[in-house]
């Protein structure tokens, strides 16, 4: 019930404000527009170039032929793995 009354008192404050400084509000709103277009597009910028950054080396990724030499060690370190994980589990 409190925060009922206490927001019903700042939106009567915050219209009367409004209305006695209305100049300064719209000052205020012509200040800000400009900075709030400046980051937002400022961010974009980053994020656009993160993601196309992130495409690029997937595409990169993708493109790189698989060494074979390479998956094979790792398929035979992956059977002595599961070897030494079966003794152990038989102890």
């Amino acid at each position: 019930m409190a925060a009922l009354v206490g927001g019903l008192i700042s939106l009567v404050l915050g219209i009367i404000g409004i209305i006695i400084w209305w100049g300064y509000f719209v000052k205020a709103l012509a200040a800000g527009i400009p900075a709030l277009l400046i980051l937002g597009g400022a961010l974009a910028t980053y994020l656009g170039i993160e993601e196309w950054k992130d495409r690029r080396s997937a595409e990169k990724f993708d493109q790189e032929p698989e060494k074979e030499s390479d998956t094979s060690k790792l398929k035979e370190e992956v059977e002595s793995i599961k070897k030494v994980v079966e003794d152990l589990k038989k102890e």
